[in-house]
């Protein structure tokens, strides 16, 4: 006689995940977005943002100078490509590619370009991931990059921690009796929740010192600088913008909707993780620390990730509280028919009327 099975799916209470919803209540978290008036907001803004540098973690990595070593330089016809090796702490160092447009005059209205998963930054700059040239968009980044260059932007787009020359030797495990070896993403996310830091919080601290460095450059105009990302790094997009006003506006693509319907709802990568980040509520709550800077959420109709009803609720409450601040038409939704990558067609021209280009 075998045993009588319990069906998860008939008995709830069976499936780990049903206690932890119950619990789940963005609506009484304690940094939850409640300003009516702009003094509030700004008060809100404060207190929050300190609180949220501090969740995400590795504020406190320690201090070295940038020490930027040009690796190469390419001209690429109508722009110049760098590479760049920067100190971003003690302990850190972060390929950069810099691209450098020849039309216009400098300084330039500056980008910050984050990849997503894949290959790394190669892959928003017109290389292969073997290093090789190419021409042609490819792939769901489809080069920005490049395209934000061309459009007349000095663009920083840097190696994100976990991908391509970012990865953690492994060499050490012994594959011959089975030692596993991890992604160096989740490797580094588990290893930062038992510091009490994330991987977001490498990433934005990343971020910070990259735009240090952009203000040393006379060619780069920081004081009209911008963010665009995609999936990954449409979340570095989201935090990094959240954490540092230096950024006047900022495109967030196949990323921004709400933790419950996706982040939290199905497979992610162990790095878009922050432990005690219920305190804030829900990513609507957050982007009232971008507020009142323009925001652009680009999405996908059969983004199988960040699911468009999501995504359509989350920004309809973004816009309200953008009116908390006076400033509802600063949040911009770019639906595309597609399915999750880069799109491009309202993007580039939204940076460019926001962070105040005149004729090229």
């Amino acid at each position: 006689m075998s045993t009588k099975t319990l069906d998860p799916r008939e008995i709830k209470t069976l499936q780990p995940a049903y206690a932890l919803w119950q619990r789940y209540r963005p609506e009484e978290a304690p940094y939850r977005f409640t300003a009516t008036n702009p003094d509030e907001a700004r008060i809100w803004q404060e207190e929050v943002r300190k609180a949220l540098r501090e969740t995400i973690g590795f504020a406190d990595l320690p201090p070295a100078p940038l020490a930027p070593q040009r690796i190469e330089q390419v001209d690429k016809g109508d722009y110049v490509r760098e590479k760049w090796l920067l100190q971003t702490s003690a302990w850190t160092s972060m390929p950069v590619y810099v691209l450098v447009p020849k039309q216009g005059q400098p300084p330039y209205p500056t980008m910050l370009a984050f990849h997503g998963h894949g290959y790394g930054v190669k892959d928003i700059v017109g290389l292969w991931e073997d290093g090789e040239e190419r021409d042609t968009p490819e792939g769901y980044h489809k080069d920005f990059g490049v395209a934000l260059c061309r459009r007349g932007f000095l663009v920083a787009a840097p190696e994100i921690s976990c991908f391509g020359e970012r990865q953690t030797d492994f060499s050490y495990l012994n594959t011959t009796i089975g030692q596993p070896v991890p992604t160096t993403c989740a490797h580094t996310a588990m290893l930062a929740f038992h510091l009490g830091g994330s991987v977001v919080g490498l990433r934005v601290h990343d971020g910070l010192r990259l735009v240090d460095y952009l203000e040393t450059r006379p060619d780069a105009d920081v004081s009209r600088l911008g963010a665009m990302g995609i999936s990954g790094g449409g979340m570095h997009t989201f935090f990094s913008t959240c954490i540092d006003t230096r950024i006047k506006a900022c495109v967030i693509s196949g990323y921004y909707s709400t933790f419950q319907d996706s982040i939290l709802a199905m497979n992610h990568c162990a790095c878009n993780f922050v432990p005690g980040l219920w305190r804030f509520g829900e990513m609507y709550d957050l982007v009232g620390l971008i507020a009142p800077r323009p925001l652009l959420v680009e999405a996908g109709t059969y983004d199988p990730i960040f699911p468009l009803p999501a995504v359509r609720r989350s920004v309809a409450v973004a816009r309200e509280v953008y009116d908390v601040f006076g400033a509802r038409a600063n949040v911009e939704l770019d639906v595309f028919e597609g399915r999750h990558r880069i799109h491009g067609e309202r993007a580039y021209d939204f940076l460019m009327e926001k962070l105040g280009f005149t004729e090229l």
